[in-house]
């Protein structure tokens, strides 16, 4: 798996195969795909989305936006990316995003209760902070400086 600048076509075909569990994830926000599409479009025109691709297939773009105090992500993803050679691979990756992002704090949010969801934040180095509007709220430390 590797990342780079997502495009257009890339936030196409991960929309067209999108996972049942990311439908549910907007639903549970109370978005639909359309505005999770519109959300990722205005990262992506802004230069902040990556495509996640394995072989040439993007399987998920992930966005962000800083604010005052924290970058917060935005995510879309294909079932074949739920696998925990991605989680490995985000674990990296996401610490990339946390650099460009001036290493402030990385927020994300998940309206899902699955077991899953807390393990794999944690795996990659999230902590739980409660919630916030009806989400989950994890939250990624800024990187120890070395």
């Amino acid at each position: 798996m590797r990342a780079r600048a997502a495009t257009l076509g890339d936030l196409e075909d991960v929309f067209h195969g999108l996972s049942k569990r990311m439908s549910e994830e907007y639903a549970a926000a109370g978005k639909d795909r359309k505005i999770a599409y519109d959300n990722l479009m205005m990262n992506l025109k802004e230069g902040r989305a990556h495509a996640l691709v394995e072989g040439e297939k993007a399987v998920a773009i992930i966005a962000w936006h800083e604010n005052s105090d924290a970058a917060d992500t935005l995510f879309a993803a294909q079932e074949d990316f739920f696998r925990a050679s991605t989680v490995r691979f985000c674990k990296r990756h996401i610490r990339h995003i946390q650099a460009l992002a001036g290493n402030l704090p990385i927020h994300s949010r998940s309206w899902l209760q699955g077991p899953d969801v807390a393990r794999w934040f944690g795996i990659i180095g999230y902590v739980e902070r409660g919630q916030e509007n009806g989400a989950n709220l994890f939250e990624l430390p800024p990187a120890r400086a070395s």
